[in-house]
Formats: C-alpha cells, sequence, structure tokens
C-alpha cells in the first residue's frame, strides 16, 4: 500500500476554489471585477526604484501601516494587513471558528464565504435573496439570534451589487453581540459607504478592504481588516509575521500619493456603468442597480447562446447560474472593452432576430 497522509475529512468532498487557467492576457477580461485600466504610473514607477538589497530582507511594516491606518480613518492598532481580502477572510475562520460553528452568509454572495465555511467544516447558514434581489433580512436576524460564531455579508454585494442602509446594518451588527460580524467592503470606494467608524462602537465588528479594484493592485495581494483594538489584538495571533510581500506595500504607499488617479477611474467606471446598463435595458433585458464596478444581468433566455458567443470571441464575463439560467455578472471594464461586448451581443440579436 503506497504511503499516504491523513487529511481533514472536510477536504474528501470539497471542490478547490480554482484561479482561472492561463490563456486570458488577451481576452476582455470583465469576469473577474478587475481594474482593467490598470494600476497608477505611480506603481509602476515605485516598484522600479525598490533596491536589490531590500528585496533580499523580511519587510518591515510599521511605517506604511500606520500611512495606510490613517487612509482608512483608524488607529495603527485597529489594522491589520492581509494577503489579499481572501487572506483576510481566513482569519476570521482561523480566529474563530471550530468544526460544526454556525457561519451565516446570504446566497448569492462572493463563493469564498461558502469554500472556507466548508473547509472548516462549520455550519452553513446561507439565507438567500429573493427573485427580485431583495436582500433576506428577516431570515439573516433570525440566523443571528441563534448566535452564530461568524457571519459575513458584503456591502455592496457581489454579485447582485445591492447596498444595505445603514439601518440594516446596525440591526445585523446589534443583533447578536457574541458573533463576529464581518462587513466586506471591497467595493467601498465605488459605494462610498462604509461601516469603519463605528469599529469603537462595536468591539464584534469587523471591516475588510482590498487594493485589488479600485487601485488595480490585485496581482500584488494587499488586503486589510479594521476592528476594535482589543478584538483585532486576537485576529493577529492567527496571523504568520511575514504575511505581506513588499511589492505590495510599496504598490499601496505610491497609490495613496495617487488617489487622483483612483478617484478618476471611480468616476469613469461610475459613468460607464449607468450608460452601458442603459444600453441593455433597451435591448429589452433585465439589469439590476449596482454600486460596485459591475453590474448583474438577466439575458432571459438568450444566455446561453450570449454566453457561448461572447467565450468563443475571448470576450470573458461570469455566468451565475446559481441565481437564474440566463443571469450573469459583467464587470465594467474600459469604454473601448464595453463598446465591444455591446458589438457582439448587437451581432447576436440581429443574427437571431432576423
Amino acid at each position: 500500500m503506497k504511503p499516504r497522509p491523513a487529511v481533514r475529512p472536510q477536504l474528501a468532498g470539497l471542490r478547490s476554489y480554482e484561479a482561472p487557467e492561463d490563456g486570458r492576457a488577451n481576452a476582455v477580461r470583465l469576469d473577474l471585477n478587475e481594474n482593467t485600466a490598470g494600476c497608477s504610473p505611480a506603481v509602476r514607477r515605485a516598484l522600479g526604484r525598490i533596491p536589490a538589497r531590500q528585496i533580499a530582507m523580511y519587510p518591515e511594516y510599521g511605517r506604511i501601516s500606520t500611512k495606510l491606518a490613517k487612509f482608512f480613518g483608524v488607529a495603527p492598532e485597529e489594522l491589520i494587513l492581509t494577503n489579499g481580502a481572501d487572506d483576510a477572510l481566513r482569519v476570521f475562520f482561523d480566529a474563530f471558528v471550530e468544526t460544526r460553528s454556525a457561519v451565516v452568509f446570504c446566497n448569492p454572495s462572493f463563493p469564498m464565504y461558502r469554500y472556507y465555511a466548508e473547509l472548516f467544516g462549520a455550519r452553513i447558514v446561507a439565507p438567500r435573496y429573493s427573485p427580485g434581489i431583495q436582500f433576506p433580512l428577516s431570515e439573516v436576524l433570525r440566523a443571528l439570534s441563534r448566535k452564530p460564531r461568524l457571519a459575513i455579508f458584503a456591502n455592496p454585494n457581489n454579485p447582485t451589487g445591492d447596498l444595505l442602509s445603514s439601518a440594516t446594518l446596525r440591526r445585523i451588527i446589534a443583533a447578536s453581540p457574541r458573533t463576529a460580524v464581518v462587513i466586506d467592503e471591497a467595493y467601498f470606494e465605488f459605494s462610498k459607504t462604509s461601516v469603519a467608524p463605528w469599529i469603537r462602537r462595536y468591539p464584534n465588528l469587523f471591516v475588510v478592504r482590498t487594493f485589488s479594484k479600485a487601485a488595480g493592485l490585485a496581482a500584488l495581494r494587499l488586503g486589510a481588516i479594521l476592528g476594535n483594538s482589543e478584538t483585532a489584538s486576537l485576529l493577529r495571533r492567527a496571523m504568520p509575521p511575514f504575511g505581506i510581500n513588499l511589492a505590495a506595500l510599496v504598490a499601496a504607499e505610491a497609490s495613496l500619493r495617487d488617489r487622483g488617479s483612483v478617484r478618476r477611474y471611480v468616476r469613469d467606471v461610475t459613468s460607464l456603468r449607468e450608460s452601458f446598463a442603459e444600453d441593455l435595458k433597451r435591448r429589452g433585458f433585465r439589469v439590476f442597480p449596482s454600486v460596485g464596478n459591475f453590474i448583474l444581468v438577466d439575458f432571459g433566455e438568450f444566455g446561453a447562446a450570449i454566453f457561448r458567443r461572447l467565450e468563443s470571441r475571448k470576450i470573458l464575463i461570469r455566468p451565475r447560474g446559481d441565481i437564474g439560467p440566463g443571469y450573469a455578472r459583467i464587470s465594467i471594464g474600459t469604454p473601448a472593452e464595453m463598446a465591444l461586448l455591446l458589438a457582439e451581443i448587437d451581432r447576436f440579436l440581429k443574427r437571431t432576430r432576423s
């Protein structure tokens, strides 16, 4: 018998969450909510100035952490830097979740919530959005009344694009003081809405941010957790000492120096998101309101055929069959990318309707 290590039982039926395969470099990438315009030129210049000797040494975090804390509007002890937002999410499972612990999140939402919950053998409670894409508040509050270990809500939500009101968020956070409540604000720059100022009032509240979206640093992997200093100190015990690479720190600092570049990108995406949504509505498709850098579209009976046509032309969007057979999430790219996508949809409709 060949030697075989014993593994955790949760891994036996767990499907790995794989990164997309290679060969996407020349595609129109509207499936991962990336900043397809690219990062600030200041970031590229800063990366090119990193000394070879500094690359050979473990990074220091104090100075840049202080700068980033100021940027986020928190104290340094209220900030934890992570290797991307995915790593930030895992820390909460490491710190709070045991086998059969209850974890609450909504369906549909960011797939990594479910992935980590399954990996850790948690008991999943996932209230589902209504067919009209309405947040299931009553079901969420009922689930929180049972004192789960962890609850995660994206605001705005991915892929639905909806934004929870301050009143709703207060009800969620206050519903279970013993539950770690995580508000995933990956798209904060687009929504301009945050509960970060509340972390001192609610010790059970944590906020996750990322530099992958608006700042365009997805390849460098830098995320952040904002939390009450006392509870944040508990999370640090579950963190490795050198989890953030030097390039990510340098890039983030350069991005802070060129905030105008991020603001212009957000402004352009917001404008293009609204005009593109109107273009799709005029063609008879249902588009849901969004405050992210993406929209959720129901292509109805044409969905499967449109998805095949776009894929054959290397225009990548994200079908969401878990919501409905014709649904897809579409990232907002550059004006040229969105025009190309719309032209392909028009060619399909002309051919179909003729």
